[in-house]
């Protein structure tokens, strides 16, 4: 079946893509000076808060399990649907405690859609078009960001933090629902495993998919902590950056499939994790709110480039791998994103630079494990 014939699942994945990260971008954009300002956490505390964010992440193996009882497209619906559950219930439970639950409920939401939104892209789209697909959804998402930027700006300040949330994580469930009683399979797709799968040959993709959990971690937890903390940003100041961070990133996403197909996925990570380098040595030692704002759109752009990871992945692997393999996966990028919000709100106490400057090294050895990536050539000959 040619790509052309995907057109169901594109639709299904776009309408949901877009109601996952309004859902997730609200939280965000709300989140550190809600969090701050409502309940007024520390810097220990958030780390804390961070690291129960990715516990689903962690569990995101259980998806396998869940597909034996489940169809993987429902999940996905479902999993919106629980995103937008936890988003409209922040709002209600302005304390530590309050946060945690509603911010645990959320992200089971959030991280079982990814997994399944991932892979239903990798299975239904071939190795040429599905770095363009992927492009294509994180396009779509920076215009669900802009939308989300806008509406929290102009209706923020008057409506609160409680009706932005209710209203913002209510229209996100409504599309899980939406969702949940389409069906855009095609029953000639090559059937999946039903079971979690390790392969040694697959030992790279898991090396650089724990490595990126690891950093990326570092960048949720704390670098919107970092600029409302140490420099003061308001909620109108973070909702601008999010506003062009996400302009920015809707003219860019679509090149990157494009760049991929065209470089490769080595040479597309290597410019990421040598620019993160330099991204998380800036957070550190720098005194510039401008350049620390300019440092945060770098790194969203930056991390677009991840796409190559999975892409690369799907050039390896067994076609019925692809569902199994990636839960597999998202459990490993969470075994340090787990643990590592916690130790860097530990560390943030004694200095709020160690945990950019260990970022920056997470992304020095990335930098070398990327160089095992055979480049297009080496597979033309193959």
């Amino acid at each position: 079946m040619s790509n052309s014939g995907r057109q169901p699942m594109l639709r299904f994945l776009m309408v949901l893509t877009t109601a996952s990260v309004l859902g997730l971008q609200t939280w965000m954009i709300l989140f550190n000076n809600f969090a701050v300002e409502m309940a007024g956490v520390n810097g220990h505390q958030m780390g804390t808060i961070q690291s129960v964010r990715e516990i689903p992440g962690f569990l995101a193996l259980l998806a396998v399990y869940l597909m034996l009882v489940i169809p993987e497209h429902r999940l996905a619906a479902l999993s919106v649907i629980l995103l937008g559950a936890g988003t409209a219930a922040a709002g209600f439970y302005p304390s530590y405690g309050g946060l945690l639950a509603t911010t645990l409920l959320m992200s089971f939401g959030f991280h079982y859609y990814e997994t399944t939104n991932q892979s239903l892209t990798l299975q239904y789209f071939d190795r040429t078009a599905a770095p363009v697909v992927f492009g294509r959804l994180r396009s779509l998402a920076a215009v669900a960001n802009i939308a989300a930027c806008l509406i929290i700006f102009l209706l923020g300040a008057r409506l609160g933090y409680k009706a932005m949330y209710l209203g913002m994580g209510g229209l996100v469930a409504l599309a899980g629902l939406w969702a949940l009683f389409q069906d855009p399979t095609d029953r000639n797709l090559v059937p999946q495993h039903r079971k979690m799968i390790l392969r040694r040959r697959y030992g790279l993709y898991y090396f650089l998919t724990f490595m990126a959990g690891a950093r990326r971690q570092i960048f949720i937890a704390f670098s919107v902590f970092l600029l409302v903390k140490i420099f003061n940003f308001s909620v109108r100041e973070v909702t601008i950056l999010f506003l062009v961070n996400n302009v920015v990133n809707y003219f860019l996403s679509p090149l990157i499939g494009k760049t991929i197909n065209r470089f490769g996925e080595r040479r597309v990570l290597t410019l990421e994790y040598a620019g993160l380098i330099a991204v998380f040595l800036t957070y550190a030692f720098s005194g510039s709110k401008m350049v620390v704002a300019a440092m945060y759109i770098l790194d969203h752009v930056l991390f677009n480039f991840a796409i190559a990871i999975g892409t690369y992945f799907q050039k390896v692997a067994d076609p019925r791998d692809i569902a199994p393999s990636l839960a597999v996966g998202f459990t490993i990028n969470h075994i340090a994103a787990v643990v590592m919000p916690v130790l860097g709100g530990l560390v943030w106490m004694i200095d709020y630079r160690i945990p950019f400057v260990a970022g920056a090294f997470f992304s020095l050895v990335s930098l070398c494990a990327v160089q095992k990536i055979p480049s297009p050539a080496t597979d033309a000959r193959s």
